[in-house]
Order: C-alpha cells, then sequence, then structure tokens
C-alpha cells in the first residue's frame, strides 16, 4: 500500500508539457488604399509605401518562418485618389476588382478586420468590396439592424505547426476583428437606419468565450483601435489595453493611430503597457505604422499540455521600407501588373486641369494662423451651403458661417505630410492635397457657447505655454491630429495658451477651468452663449466625429450628397470661368494671446517653408531640428 505522501504526489504535478513550437504572426494596418509605390499627392513614385513594396519584406518573413500567416488590421479601402477612383468606378456602373483586395489575395492574406474608414464609400461598395476577399474579414461589435452580424465576428483557421522534431502540429487560430463604436458618428449618413455598434470590450467578453469553445486553440484579436492611458470608458475609441484585458485574448494587432508598437513616444508609461518588448497586459502586441510603410512581426513561443495550448513568449518586432536590408528590394510584380489599369487611371485624375491660382497655396503656417490653404475650402462650402439652404427654403436664418482644417499638416505624418501647391493650374491632385477625405457638406445649427466648446476642442492642438518654465516649449501637440484643428471662419478670437486644455486628444473634458478662447467676436460683436449659428462643415463633423459637441448636438439643418472636393473642384471652376483663376488671400481670424515675458516658444513645420515665411508672424528661423522639421522661435 502507498503511503499517504506518495498518494499526493501526482495531483501535486504541474502539466506535462509536450511540445513547444513557434508560430510567426505578419500584420499590416492602416494600409489607407497605398497599394503601389506611388504618391498621388505629389504625382511621383514613393517606394517607402504601398502594400506591393511590403511584399518582399513579407516573403522574407515567412521564409525565415514557414507557416506565418499574414494578417491586415483595417483601414485599406480609402485614403488615396486611387481609392476615390475605384469607387467612382463602382458608383458609375462600371465596378472592377478593388486595387487593395486584388493586392491582398495575390499576397495571400489570411484574414482580416474592419477599420473606420471602410465605410466612407456606403455600404453598397464596402458590400461589393468584401465579396472579393479570398480570406475572412471579421469585425465582433458590428450588426445589422436585424440584429445579424455585420460580417462574421470571428474565424477560425485551420492552421499547423511544426515542433523541434519536425512533427506537424495541427492549430486552430482564432481571429476576431473590432473596430471603434464611433464610427456610428464618423458615417453616419451611411450607417444610420442600417448598422449598429457595440462597445470593443463588452462585444469581446461576449464573442471571445464562443470562439473558445468553438474550438480555437489560440486566439488573436485584430483591433483596429489604439492604446491609450487612464481608465477605460465604455464606448472608448482607443480600447487595445483593455482589450489585452480579456480573458481568452492571446495576442493583438493594434491600429488606428498610424503608430509604431513598440516604439512609439506616445505608449511610453501606460500602465500595463511594455513599450520595449511590445506587450498589452503581459500579452504580445503589435502596431505596424500606416500606409504600407511597415509590416509587424509576432514571434509566438507556443506549449501544449494536457489543458491545451498557451503563449510562453514572444518577440514583437517591426521591418520598415526604409531599413537598410529593404532597400533595394523591388516591389511586388504581380501586384504592379493587376493593379495597372487602375493606376493609370488614377494618374489621368489627379492630372485633370480644374482651374488656376495666381498664388502658392501652402500649409506650412497653417498652425500659426495663415489660413489660406483652408479659406479655399470654407468658402467653398459657404457656396454649397447657401444653396442647400436656399432649396430648404430657410432664407431667414442666424449668420453663416464655415469650418474647416489643415488635413496635412506636419505632425506624425511626418515633415514631408503638408499641401503645398505652386502657382499656375490647379490639378484634381492639388484640391486632394487640399480636402484627402470623402466627406460630405452639412449645415448646421450651434449655439455661441457650443461654437465656443468646438473651438477650445480645436486649440487642444497646442501644448500649454507655462510662464516663467526654463527652456524651449514646443508649440504644437505632436500626437494631436491636425484635421482636429477646425478653424471657423466668420469668427474673431483669440488662443490663450497659458491656460490648460479643455480636452484631451480624444475630445474628453480633462480641465473644466481650461479657457483657451478668449475675445471671441462676430462681425466685432461678443458672442454671447445664447447666439445662434449656422456652420457648413462636414458629415463627419456634424455627426459627432472628434467629439466636439455634447450629446444631442448639433442639429444638422441642411446636407448635401456631394463630396466636399467635388464642392471645391465646382467652386474652383466657377472662379475660373468669371475671372480665371482663385485668388487665396488668407485672412487671419485667430491669433495666440501675448506669451509671458521670456518664453521661448518653438514651431516645427516642414522644410519646404524654406523663404515663404508669412511677412506679418514674428518668428525666427531656428534650423532643423533630428526629425527633419524646420524650426521656428516665436517673437514676442
Amino acid at each position: 500500500m502507498k503511503d499517504a505522501t506518495e498518494l499526493a504526489i501526482p495531483s501535486m504535478r504541474a502539466p506535462k508539457v509536450l511540445v513547444m513550437p513557434k508560430l510567426r504572426l505578419i500584420a499590416t494596418s492602416d494600409l489607407h488604399i497605398h497599394v503601389r509605390p506611388y504618391d498621388y499627392f505629389r504625382d511621383e513614385p514613393d517606394g517607402t509605401v504601398g502594400l506591393a513594396a511590403l511584399a518582399p519584406l513579407i516573403e522574407r518573413a515567412r521564409s525565415e518562418a514557414p507557416g506565418a500567416l499574414l494578417f491586415d488590421n483595417g483601414d485599406f479601402l480609402q485614403g488615396s485618389p486611387l481609392g476615390d477612383v475605384a469607387a467612382a468606378d463602382f458608383t458609375s456602373g462600371a465596378p472592377g476588382p478593388h486595387p487593395m483586395i486584388t493586392a491582398m489575395n495575390l499576397l495571400g492574406c489570411d484574414a482580416g478586420a474592419i477599420g473606420n474608414h471602410e465605410f466612407n464609400y456606403g455600404l453598397a461598395f464596402l458590400d461589393h468590396c468584401l465579396r472579393q476577399a479570398a480570406f475572412p474579414i471579421v469585425c465582433a461589435n458590428l450588426r445589422r439592424v436585424d440584429g445579424a452580424h455585420f460580417v462574421e465576428p470571428w474565424s477560425i483557421l485551420e492552421h499547423a505547426v511544426t515542433d523541434a522534431d519536425g512533427s506537424s502540429l495541427p492549430l486552430r487560430v482564432g481571429v476576431i476583428g473590432f473596430v471603434p463604436p464611433q464610427v456610428m458618428q464618423w458615417d453616419s449618413v451611411h450607417l444610420d437606419g442600417h448598422v449598429l455598434a457595440e462597445d470593443i470590450v463588452e462585444a469581446a467578453r461576449r464573442e471571445v468565450p464562443l470562439l473558445r469553445a468553438a474550438g480555437a486553440d489560440i486566439v488573436v484579436a485584430l483591433c483596429h483601435s489604439g492604446i491609450v492611458n487612464g481608465a477605460y470608458r465604455p464606448g472608448q475609441e482607443n480600447a487595445a489595453a483593455a482589450l489585452a484585458e480579456v480573458d481568452g485574448v492571446d495576442a493583438l494587432v493594434a491600429g488606428h493611430q498610424h503608430l509604431r508598437f513598440p516604439g512609439a513616444a506616445e505608449f511610453d508609461g501606460i500602465a500595463g503597457v511594455d513599450n520595449v518588448n511590445g506587450t498589452l497586459s503581459g500579452k504580445p502586441a503589435i502596431m505596424p505604422c500606416c500606409f504600407g510603410m511597415a509590416i509587424g512581426v509576432l514571434d509566438l513561443d507556443l506549449a501544449r499540455d494536457e489543458t491545451g495550448w498557451r503563449i510562453v513568449s514572444s518577440t514583437s518586432s517591426l521591418r520598415f521600407t526604409t531599413d537598410a536590408e529593404s532597400e533595394q528590394n523591388e516591389p511586388d510584380a504581380a501586384v504592379m501588373t493587376a493593379t495597372r489599369a487602375c493606376h493609370k487611371r488614377t494618374l489621368d485624375y489627379v492630372r485633370e486641369t480644374v482651374g488656376e491660382t495666381d498664388t502658392p497655396i501652402h500649409s506650412y503656417f497653417a498652425l500659426l494662423g495663415d489660413n489660406a490653404a483652408m479659406e479655399i475650402v470654407a468658402q467653398a462650402q459657404l457656396d454649397e451651403a447657401r444653396m442647400l439652404l436656399a432649396q430648404a427654403g430657410l432664407s431667414d436664418h442666424p449668420p453663416l458661417l464655415s469650418a474647416a482644417a489643415p488635413f496635412k499638416a506636419g505632425g506624425r505624418g511626418g515633415p514631408l505630410y503638408y499641401s503645398d501647391i505652386t502657382a499656375g493650374p490647379l490639378t484634381m491632385r492639388d484640391l486632394a492635397n487640399l480636402y484627402l477625405y470623402p466627406n460630405t457638406v452639412c449645415v448646421v445649427r450651434v449655439s455661441g457657447r457650443a461654437a465656443r466648446e468646438w473651438l477650445e476642442r480645436s486649440a487642444g492642438i497646442f501644448n500649454r505655454i507655462k510662464p516663467g518654465a526654463a527652456g524651449p516649449q514646443r508649440l504644437v501637440r505632436q500626437d494631436f491630429p491636425s484635421y482636429h484643428f477646425d478653424v471657423i471662419f466668420g469668427l474673431d478670437y483669440l488662443i490663450d495658451l497659458s491656460s490648460p486644455a479643455r480636452h484631451d486628444r480624444d475630445g474628453v473634458l480633462v480641465a473644466p477651468q481650461g479657457r483657451r478662447i478668449v475675445d471671441l467676436r462676430h462681425e466685432g460683436r461678443p458672442v454671447r452663449d445664447e447666439d445662434e449659428f449656422l456652420v457648413a462643415t462636414n458629415n463627419y463633423r456634424a455627426g459627432g466625429g472628434g467629439t466636439f459637441f455634447a450629446p444631442g448636438e448639433p442639429e444638422i439643418v441642411a446636407s448635401s450628397t456631394d463630396l466636399v472636393r467635388d464642392v471645391v473642384t465646382r467652386y474652383v471652376a466657377r472662379a475660373a470661368a468669371k475671372v480665371g483663376r482663385i485668388e487665396p488671400r488668407p485672412r487671419r481670424n485667430w491669433r495666440f494671446a501675448p506669451f509671458a515675458e521670456g518664453a521661448n516658444v518653438i514651431f516645427h513645420t516642414g522644410p519646404g517653408a524654406e523663404g515663404r515665411e508669412p511677412a506679418d508672424l514674428a518668428i525666427e528661423r531656428i534650423g532643423p531640428d533630428a526629425d527633419g522639421f524646420l524650426a521656428y522661435r516665436l517673437r514676442p
């Protein structure tokens, strides 16, 4: 008979580890229709971007780890004129193979997720594109109004891994997708009455156990959502860190922010985020930048015992088209051939002349109030708004204003990410440079209080300038998208940067005492909270995009089905027919309140700004910085 000690030994043993194979995951995210290594906004080749340029990196990563899986994390349909042309082909009744889906099929993509920009061209176009995919595209937190999932919430890939002895072992890889629920605001014109969105974490807590129960050995979340600090809020836009805490999720691909993880400074110091080793709450994660600049590589060391598979260690890394070993790579020939026809139609489109400008138009100093580029968009919106109001019989209305933002103003887009249009003929390429997105024109009604809050939210793009601070103070927040810096033309105001920003970059009120917008006036009269205005803007902003308004605001008074870019095109064409050209002249409707004496405020812009400084700006050139930007000091 065995003694008690001997009897206890089997129950105390850990489950025996049977095998320890490896699995490599390769990921792209936020490709934004960068299929070929070409910059349509500059109309020139660009070997640093494009899925075709990434293909050699993908092939090398696969050759190093046979059996690697390739995933895309969403935002693949929109983001360059190539996407506009593909969508226009569909609208005109001549749909063909979508160039990005074609490229993904050719490269053998194993699974993909839906990003928020997939909806920009409408549901019919999206459905048309999804049907072409030879791989599952998943999303767990979107449903159609009849209760059915918008697409399959998850998929199980029947895969195999090889152990150290060379034996092939079956591995069922579960892939589940998520999109920011704010898509319901950003594309309400397409989604209202058709689609419902759910909180990312809530959907994960429901669907991941179902995915596990269906037989997934490991679960990879394709999370088209970013990484931010702070306690999780239901409905949060950037939810990857919170998603990592959900039981049953083993690894994540994050995105949406167009940043690199691990490595971007924006992720330093966030609780649960290892920005060196690439983990979220201890789980392997990657964010592979944007535009086809990089692939993310997750190497997972797996173990299987009597309880199943698990990840015991991991390595997260990024490989860029600009890496030394990548510079001599040729873009994938099959992708280049398959997308040649759509590329040619896009070149014809961007080179079409629509008007003329008598002066250069650029955005190098847009964040200092030099608003000529934005003012063209704002004036075109005003013309469209007047027509819409007349058609609606609203001739007696409050004062009409117009809001516009600089879409290309450096920041995380880099030192070359600016609009820069030479004097002379204006092409569609130039107008696409001024307005990147397929938004439509909307007219909204706002109070004076709401207009002030609108501008307060915009003013969050600037850092607080602290009186008496030693050393230089950077003016602009690098992590704040410039498309959230709305200028409301028709109002005049000062921005006081001695005050903290009322809102963070996601629009959350963080400093109720902060008041940066001062001396707000309309036609010389101070704006009161109870005043009313109509503002021409876009459907993204009117639908709540960017969290600029309180719940229930704003009231949409009129809306157009025409894209803002088409509205701008007509405005330029009318000017050409009337006077032969447009004559953009910046009218500085906002300025900074005076900084404290001795403040050393530094503004960074693109190197193309050299020698083009506005005469009425008190700035002093410092020189190039380490990141390629041109630095200026703001003089008192």
